[in-house]
């Protein structure tokens, strides 16, 4: 049957697709709090449940830590595999909320209707995107398009501290001809993207230390270091006055933009003024000469997300402290290496320590960029087929932040992934008072149909 008969039955069933979406929405599946272990337990027999329902060979897999769903349905053509995840965020704080985020509802706003509770975008909805799909394609058609993996996790909001180890013991299983992914959203909240970089991480925790207590400044100001100084200090010398960063070798391995993704880039026409100036901002503060996008998508970062030291409570103390800290993380590109740059932060570090401080270094994870193919037939084809479900063409772009699952696929599984979603920039994942679009979610299934489609012609 034509792929039109089937996008038929995707509208006709849409009430019904919802109401699964709600009923999953329900279950407090919050991954990092071990109060709600059961509850993610009950998210994960539900989905096997609804897996089996389709004709999916579903099971839930134990893990040191949530189980892992894992479906399997054979067939022609492709090996796909589709990943998401069913934990979701905690909540707090609850009291800015506007209604209960696990009595998850349809509301209408002024932008349309949305389906409003935690998990709604992030990542519930978009994974169900995915699932109703194929639901109707087998409803049509009796069978699936091609060979499925299905492949949920428990644990992407607590850090998957169980999926590469899962990943490794079960590699023969799970290695596809495509992996798929459906945590992302929507360029600028209007055109569907495929991502094909993404930015890897490096955090770092440094605390400088002086003397064995706090000082009165009046008896020890001007004779004793201050380590606030000192780590102002290094962390000035972070960036030149261009927003370069200065340590040594730090570029190596960033590449350039191909003429081509730059014309592609420029040509999504992004509004960095509104960008911006949605968060009380107004010019771009990255390396002179580089273009918001490329700020955001192509070049890496270091920025300090948080700093301690002295007295910070109400009124006035006038000590010196004793020690001060501050954390960093690096956003990197290309093929930089985060374990090099780790020894590099920390030998700049270490040069800048006068006499009489120390430094504790702390690390707060490493991992390295991702970039896909494009080469890769699925990747045209799916542009293609989003194309012609949405009203904007579809593009190729980059991703400022770090979904590590995609890096796994290739390293552990050899397999290149696709990043597509349909959440949108007001989404407020993580946030209260989460929501997901309910043309998000319609034209999101409808989307994989037509992606399914184009991929097994």
């Amino acid at each position: 049957m034509s792929v039109d008969t089937v996008l038929d039955r995707v509208d006709a069933q849409l009430p019904e697709a919802i109401d699964r979406l709600l009923t999953l929405l329900r279950i407090p599946s919050i991954s990092t709090d071990p109060a709600f272990k059961k509850d993610c337990d009950t998210a994960a027999d539900w989905l096997v449940s609804d897996l089996q329902s389709i004709g999916i060979a579903a099971e839930k897999r134990p893990t040191p830590g949530h189980p892992m769903v894992v479906g399997h349905v054979e067939g022609d053509g492709p090996h796909v595999l589709f990943y998401g995840h069913y934990d979701v965020q905690p909540v707090d704080p609850l009291e800015l909320w506007d209604s209960d985020p696990f009595a998850p509802a349809l509301e209408e706003t002024p932008n349309g209707q949305v389906i409003r509770g935690r998990g709604s975008s992030d990542d519930k909805g978009q994974l169900m995107t995915f699932v109703e799909a194929c639901r109707a394609w087998g409803s049509v058609n009796g069978t699936l398009p091609c060979k499925i993996t299905f492949m949920f996790e428990g644990e992407e909001e607590s850090g998957s501290p169980s999926l590469v180890p899962f990943m490794k013991e079960n590699a023969e299983e799970l290695k596809s001809d495509i992996a798929l992914i459906c945590d992302t959203g929507l360029f600028q909240s209007k055109t569907p993207a495929i991502i094909t970089t993404l930015r890897g991480l490096l955090g770092e925790e440094i605390t400088i230390k002086a003397a064995n207590k706090d000082l009165h400044s009046g008896m020890f100001g001007g004779v004793a270091m201050n380590p606030i100084r000192v780590l102002s200090k290094i962390i000035a010398g972070l960036h030149d006055d261009n927003g370069r960063i200065t340590l040594d070798g730090f570029y190596d391995g960033v590449p350039e933009l191909t003429p081509e993704v730059a014309a592609q880039w420029e040509a999504l026409n992004f509004d960095h003024k509104t960008f911006l100036g949605d968060v009380n901002l107004s010019e771009p503060a990255g390396e002179t000469g580089r273009t918001p996008l490329e700020m955001i998508w192509s070049q890496p970062t270091c920025e300090v997300n948080g700093i301690t030291g002295g007295y910070t409570g109400d009124g006035f103390k006038t000590v010196l402290p004793a020690e001060a800290s501050a954390k960093i993380s690096f956003r990197l590109v290309g093929t930089q290496d985060p374990l090099k740059l780790r020894e590099t932060f920390r030998a700049y570090v270490q040069s800048q320590l006068p006499a009489d401080c120390e430094v504790v270094f702390k690390d707060h994870g490493a991992s390295s960029a991702s970039a896909m193919s494009t080469d890769h037939p699925a990747f045209e084809q799916a542009r293609l087929a989003l194309s012609d479900e949405w009203p904007e063409a579809a593009a190729f772009a980059g991703c400022g932040g770090s979904i590590p699952i995609a890096g796994h696929f290739k390293e552990i599984l050899g397999t290149d992934a696709m990043l597509i979603g349909f959440a949108k920039d007001d989404d407020q994942i993580h946030s209260p008072n989460e929501k997901y679009d309910l043309e998000s979610f319609h034209k999101g299934i409808r989307s994989w149909v037509r992606i399914l489609d184009a991929m097994t012609k």
